[in-house]
């Protein structure tokens, strides 16, 4: 009765996260003020980090969380001037009933949800910071990070105040007017301009990461310094002293890092800035994001530290600002004990082939040297997925992106991107929370329940061993070959070259040569 309940309710609305434990999430916006060591903002108008945490939780009653940001009207509105709307329609727009409905869409997680306890086999609760792209928020890829954090991860999703996001309201301390961050409109196709204003953005959102990174060390030591002025409701001292001491972020090499499209390029600039941070080139190299050697993040980013890139979008890693990094391979390759990247792209970036081509390049070890990496990286992609497939878009808007952007199962995909990257952490020997039979497609189904598992047999390692096999044995599930640069073969054998994908996330992130 509530299958058919939940098919008739028209307010869009999300799956179950399939992981064992329940979900809380916290929206956290932080002064920078509160972190003495943080280096000055590359903006001066940026004077918070602003992110949301997902994170397993105690079982409690379900408190609900809206998966349009706050204040909602406005995001509505920057959506659709996002999707090419002028001001007039996009107000007119807001007011429609039909439309207005997703203001009800919830995200399954329980909002200031009690932190549950890491198990004793842990310790710490294992952490991922993941990086949106352009057209994203806070909130927009809640259903694969909510899905991480089910499997016993903290999740933390920063907005980013680069001009990214459809807009992002920036609080102040003081009783100062808010700032608002509107969404910056710019060309896909590569010039001296566009190269200037991508590192412009690029130098913010590494900034971020930074300052995050030290919010993340804060929140664990002494989470009483801080000050959540972006909480929606009032905030007692024990929302945010949970954390504390129950966090796995002081280990280098511990925290994942990983981001859809730009999100991934900014992802590979910052593994690389702060990695190779005291690089020194006769060329005049100016970089755009560099920590202090003494800094902890520093002695954090080793070859070790997992990385998953989702349609990773090459472009603003090819700038003249960029390209000494670019040239660079990733932490992995310097040591035996290197977690290989993970990759998966959607069917439209797999057919794009120079951003294919670059994206083998990002992830490989250097041409003409023997990798001290045992394992090869991961490199996959569902058949008919779009570029919006890793985001909330697929799932909650199902019969749209069927129709538009013919992705056949939306759900499905996005579970295929989750086991991925839940057996790439656990063969860099993170532990996380088994995938579910019901999860792998087996006919047998011991799928567990919202119990909190128990032992050591919740955590082993290498669970999902097909989720990441090169055989084809996943139905729609392709892995691509690092090797083969000229065409590719789609799922019939046929041989695709496309350099101009035509679907993404929204209209603004459609990205052309």
């Amino acid at each position: 009765m509530s299958s058919l309940l939940s098919r008739l309710n028209p307010v869009p609305s999300f799956p179950a996260y399939t992981g064992p434990y329940n979900v809380g999430t916290q929206e956290l916006e932080i002064p920078i003020s509160d972190l003495p060591t943080s280096n000055p903002p590359p903006d001066a108008n940026v004077t918070t980090v602003s992110f949301r945490l997902f994170y397993p939780c105690e079982p409690t009653k379900p408190k609900s969380v809206y998966w349009l940001p706050s204040p909602q009207g406005e995001y509505f509105r920057a959506y659709a001037r996002f999707l090419s709307a002028g001001p007039r329609l996009a107000s007119f727009l807001s007011y429609l009933p039909i439309l207005r409905l997703v203001f009800h869409t919830t995200i399954p997680a329980s909002q200031d949800a009690p932190l549950l306890p890491p198990p004793e086999q842990i310790g710490r609760w294992p952490v991922m910071v993941f990086s949106h792209g352009l057209g994203g928020t806070k909130n927009a890829y809640s259903h694969l990070t909510g899905s991480l954090a089910s499997h016993g991860m903290v999740v933390v999703t920063p907005e980013h105040r680069d001009g990214s996001a459809p807009i992002s309201v920036i609080h102040s301390t003081d009783g100062s007017p808010r700032k608002v961050v509107d969404y910056r409109a710019l060309p896909h196709k590569p010039s001296p301009e566009v190269d200037e204003n991508r590192n412009t953005q690029l130098k913010i959102r590494l900034w971020e990461l930074g300052t995050i990174h030290e919010v993340l060390l804060k929140l664990d030591r002494n989470p009483m310094q801080l000050h959540n002025i972006g909480a929606r409701t009032s905030q007692g001292p024990g929302l945010l002293a949970m954390f504390a001491s129950a966090l796995d972020v002081h280990t280098p090499g511990k925290i994942s890092w990983s981001g859809h499209s730009f999100g991934a390029a900014t992802v590979v600039q910052f593994i690389k800035s702060v990695y190779y941070h005291e690089s020194h080139p006769s060329n005049g190299y100016a970089p755009l994001y560099r920590p202090t050697s003494d800094s902890s993040l520093v002695s954090q980013v080793t070859p070790s530290s997992t990385i998953t890139l989702l349609d990773l979008w090459t472009l603003p890693l090819l700038s003249s600002s960029t390209s000494y990094l670019w040239s660079k391979p990733l932490p992995a390759y310097k040591s035996r004990s290197g977690s290989p990247p993970l990759a998966v792209l959607s069917e439209a970036f797999f057919k794009w082939t120079s951003n294919l081509r670059e994206t083998k390049r990002a992830i490989s070890s250097p041409v003409g040297e023997t990798s001290a990496l045992v394992a090869k990286p991961h490199i996959f992609y569902p058949i008919a997925s779009a570029h919006l497939s890793q985001s909330d878009f697929g799932p909650l808007f199902p019969w749209a992106t069927r129709k538009i952007f013919k992705v056949e199962d939306p759900e499905r995909t996005l579970r295929l991107n989750v086991r991925a990257i839940l057996e790439s952490l656990r063969r860099s020997g993170v532990k996380v929370a088994d995938t579910s039979a019901l999860d792998m497609e087996l006919e047998i189904s011991n799928t567990p329940g919202l119990e909190q598992p128990e032992g050591d047999q919740a955590f082993q390692l290498a669970q999902d061993h097909k989720i990441l096999a090169t055989d084809g044995s996943i139905k729609g599930w392709m892995s691509i070959p690092l090797d083969d640069s000229s065409a590719f073969a789609n799922a019939n054998g046929h041989a695709t070259e496309t350099k101009h994908p035509s679907d993404a996330m929204i209209q603004g992130e459609v990205m052309k040569e």
